[in-house]
């Protein structure tokens, strides 16, 4: 059976809603709306991916703490399986409590940030990974592994998020290995050295055969051979929370390469499971099974529910 695999940290957030205010030293303020949740990145990617009923391999950091244990749980419940590198004693995933305020939000947070990757991990997440249809990318520690999945004929999907240093001096290696690059508009811009994000796209085209560019809340822009292209946004879904849309474009979208649809529909697919992710709090609050999935873009894009 073929699935989609990566490697990364896993993100525990603890989310206190409906906060008038920080406390200031010495205070302590209470709210009635609480949750835990898995945050974001490729471990949310992997999950909306399972959500929508494709298989998924995570390889990942997990200790014998509470949150370790939430994470694990997490994951196998959403349908991705979860393989441990992770050989120490201490709370190996990252934690993030969010204060969120009427208009702002403050964040503390735990961890590292990426996994550690040794010889030994990068073995192991290869072997886990080994035959996978699609590897999403985003770690330069795993590049090796990455190449050796393209080689072999794994598809490669690279979305790294921001980075003050983001341009082809650190991530020459990763852009080249990428079949699919999907950066938001301010990462094309960034990387490219342009204004407008249609002009950062077709250079872009420089260096991928098929192109995507993410303008935010508008919609997203797409080169295939030829052609040139905007997919809007679905405007039924009301922005509550932004946390995690990206993560959830990214999802839908490999749910279109999974499935060997055309770049326009994976698009689709990722401007709907992008824009339902915004509409609760949360990287994983808001999202759609595959029923829903296919029906939104029937609906919306006037689009059949086939490749």
């Amino acid at each position: 059976m073929s699935f989609i695999a990566g490697a990364a940290s896993a993100n525990v957030d603890l989310l206190y809603r409906n906060m008038p205010r920080l406390p200031e030293p010495g205070e302590e303020i209470y709210t009635d709306e609480f949750s835990l949740q898995l945050g974001g990145g490729l471990p949310a990617t992997l999950i909306n991916l399972g959500r929508l009923g494709v298989p998924a391999k995570i390889a990942t950091e997990l200790g014998d703490d509470l949150f370790s244990r939430f994470a694990a749980e997490e994951f196998e419940k959403n349908g991705v399986s979860p393989l441990n590198l992770y050989r120490g004693d201490k709370i190996p995933v990252n934690i993030t409590s969010a204060v969120i305020l009427p208009d702002d939000r403050s964040f503390i947070s735990y961890g590292k940030g990426d996994l550690e990757a040794d010889d030994g991990a990068k073995e192991a997440f290869y072997e886990m990974a080994r035959g996978a249809k699609i590897c999403l990318m985003n770690s330069l520690a795993f590049t090796d592994v990455y190449r050796r999945l393209r080689q072999e004929g794994t598809i490669t999907v690279l979305d790294m998020g921001w980075d003050d240093e983001l341009g082809f001096d650190k991530y020459g290696a990763l852009l080249e290995i990428a079949d699919y690059y999907t950066p938001n508009r301010l990462e094309a811009l960034k990387l490219t050295g342009l204004s407008d994000p249609f002009d950062a796209a077709r250079a872009l085209k420089k260096h991928f055969e098929k192109v995507i560019v993410k303008v935010d809340k508008d919609g997203c822009i797409g080169i295939d051979g030829d052609e040139e292209f905007f997919v809007k946004s679905v405007d039924e879904f009301s922005r509550v929370d932004s946390t995690g849309a990206g993560d959830a474009f990214l999802a839908g979208f490999c749910y279109g390469l999974y499935y060997d649809y055309p770049l326009r529909a994976c698009i689709e697919f990722g401007n709907i499971t992008g824009g339902k992710a915004v509409t609760k709090v949360g990287a994983l609050s808001g999202f759609v099974t595959e029923p829903e999935l296919l029906s939104i873009r029937a609906r919306y894009y006037g689009a059949e529910g086939t490749a």
